[in-house]
């Protein structure tokens, strides 16, 4: 029974090293799981991407496209952010479609696993999505050119002018430092 402990014990230290540093050889989406995150948040059809040690992450696709959740989604052929345990922050290449207009996505956390939600931070507002229609990456649509350029961008612009004209009003600064915490 006494060479059993060493194994065990060898073996933790195995899978430890592995969930903390990883492997070059992971795909995205298990380095998603690693961080307490979907790995459908991302969609099918990425080429390749790069990750580093403070997080940063970029993906690159072989085309712009759209899926489809409760929601539609717009991927840019390139999508960016900065990962931590549950977070994804400074995120940019993600639109969110609502009220036939495209809303860039800013981050996206998962507060409590155990709620079963997901948040999106869309310019100023929080909206929550179950986590499992993030379970797993959706086919990802290609667009074509007449409707990837003018109308995804004229509802881009219109939502942060919108956003711009808000946040003077309010006099509303994203807070960074607590983002995540004050959902609606």
């Amino acid at each position: 029974m006494l060479p059993l402990v060493p194994s065990i014990f060898l073996r933790f230290i195995f899978i430890f090293f592995v969930v903390v540093h990883g492997s070059k050889n992971d795909s995205i989406y298990e380095i998603l799981k690693l961080h307490g995150l979907p790995t459908g948040l991302l969609p099918k059809g990425i080429t390749r991407f790069e990750y580093d040690d403070t997080g940063r992450f970029e993906v690159h696709l072989d085309q712009a496209c759209n899926a489809k959740f409760e929601s539609e989604f717009h991927y840019d052929i390139n999508v960016s952010g900065t990962l931590s345990y549950g977070k994804i922050m400074e995120l940019s290449g993600i639109l969110a479609q609502d009220l036939f207009l495209w809303f860039p996505v800013k981050g996206i956390w998962v507060d409590v696993p155990s709620s079963g939600l997901i948040y999106f931070d869309i310019l100023f507002v929080y909206k929550q999505y179950p986590l499992s229609f993030f379970e797993t990456p959706k086919d990802c649509l290609a667009i074509s050119n007449s409707e990837s350029g003018d109308s995804i961008r004229d509802g881009q612009l219109l939502a942060e002018a919108i956003s711009k004209s808000q946040s003077a009003k309010l006099g509303y600064e994203p807070d960074e430092e607590n983002f995540g915490r004050n959902e609606m």
